[in-house]
């Protein structure tokens, strides 16, 4: 079922009135100027951020400019794919979509490609996809699947808010082995905030959450990399030209951007003093190019598709259509955790986690989930208006007949 417009509006429901037709339009568009914009301030940081080390190791400062632009058409295309089909077809294959999440955790395991000593990435030719981002993605429609089959059981029994944690735990082990421990953290948060949502009893929240994040924070102690970067975050001025090093550098872009930044281009930082610049630490660029001033319109941007996704999902909820609260709950928790995530990498105040800002980092995988992710949430609107509309054309035919 396509986007409709307003002569097939008018065609499908003609005892709306012309004037009712246009005050109901069948999608809210500031989803589309909210994406465009990130996509926009994404490109013009990209292109700021990546050009010196694109110029050293491509011999071309365009390099990660043109593969980013060449990100976004694709996800333009894929966007008008996925905006056709219809969040039954989403819900009735959402176990299909886990299956086929969690078989690409486990290529990667197997052929993947290894940078940095992490194992995240899949070649196929010209085209590199990082699993883990379609596998949250996939979870996420799951868990929303799941919480509608089984709503009653969450509510009242331990058994029904365990079942997803079994799935939840088999995923984050896949992500550990790559390893990948912020994409599990992301999936943690995101879980229990939609178990809570979908009215998870407050005690059964509070004791799997002490013990899921006593769980990570184990994992963080015993792995000497990940110690690193948690003792680095307190401290990095400790070993400011070792384990401190990024987040040292990314601190100085910050106090050089003071309240209206230094003017695009004039990042020092950039100039391979700071390591990922164009990916993780796209916000500290920008920091330093455009101050504070900058960063919060940048937040703002963020935030306001985040509210718009929590209050989607509760009118979803409130109209009976749990699959798709659910699903909307899900994105707008993914989205603002993992925002608040990168961005508070890079200023020091959480841990350095390898997460995307989204729609504004640079890479491919992230940018075309984060965008489905986006549709998926114009879709559940439009699907809403319609079902409004037609809702309202039936009114009027009982009424007339009466």
């Amino acid at each position: 079922m396509a986007l409709l417009s307003l002569p097939s509006l008018a065609l499908r429901f003609p005892l709306l009135k012309e004037s009712e037709v246009v005050q109901t339009t069948t999608f809210d568009r500031s989803y589309v100027i909210l994406a465009i914009a990130m996509y926009v301030i994404g490109l013009i940081m990209v292109a700021s951020a990546s050009m010196p080390v694109a110029e050293r190791l491509f011999d071309n400062p365009f390099h990660f400019v043109t593969r980013h632009i060449i990100y976004i058409g694709l996800s333009f295309a894929i966007a008008a794919i996925t905006l056709q089909i219809p969040l039954a077809s989403w819900h009735q294959h959402s176990t299909h979509l886990l299956i086929l999440g969690i078989a690409l955790l486990v290529v990667v395991l197997l052929i993947g490609r290894t940078v940095n000593g992490s194992t995240r990435w899949i070649v196929l030719g010209p085209i590199t996809v990082q699993a883990a981002e379609p596998a949250k993605l996939f979870f996420f429609c799951y868990l929303s699947a799941y919480l509608v089959r089984r709503r009653d059981e969450v509510m009242e029994n331990v058994k029904g808010f365990i079942k997803p944690l079994i799935v939840f735990g088999a995923l984050a082990s896949l992500l550990l082995f790559q390893p990948d421990l912020g994409t599990v953290v992301v999936m943690f948060v995101t879980t229990f905030g939609l178990l809570f949502l979908a009215g998870a009893k407050l005690w059964q929240f509070i004791s799997v959450a002490a013990v899921g994040l006593s769980a990570i924070s184990a994992l963080a102690y015993f792995s000497p990399y990940r110690w690193a970067r948690v003792t680095s975050f307190l401290d990095p001025w400790k070993d400011p030209f070792g384990s401190g090093y990024q987040l040292t550098q990314s601190l100085m872009a910050y106090g050089r951007g003071e309240l209206s930044g230094q003017g695009l281009g004039n990042s020092i930082q950039k100039l391979e003093y700071l390591p990922e610049a164009h990916t993780d630490f796209v916000m500290a660029v920008l920091a330093e190019e455009f101050g504070f001033i900058g960063i919060c319109l940048v937040l703002v941007l963020s935030m306001t598709l985040v509210f718009k996704a929590l209050m989607l999902g509760r009118r979803a909820v409130q109209k009976e259509k749990y699959f798709e609260g659910f699903f909307a709950f899900a994105i707008g928790i993914w989205f603002s955790f993992q925002g608040a995530v990168n961005i508070g990498a890079s200023a020091g105040i959480v841990p350095t986690k390898g997460l995307t800002m989204p729609l504004i980092s640079y890479g491919g995988s992230s940018m075309i989930i984060m965008t489905i992710a986006v549709v998926v949430l114009i879709r559940i609107d439009h699907e809403m208006r319609l079902q409004s509309i037609q809702a309202t054309a039936n009114h009027k035919k009982k009424g007339g007949r009466k």
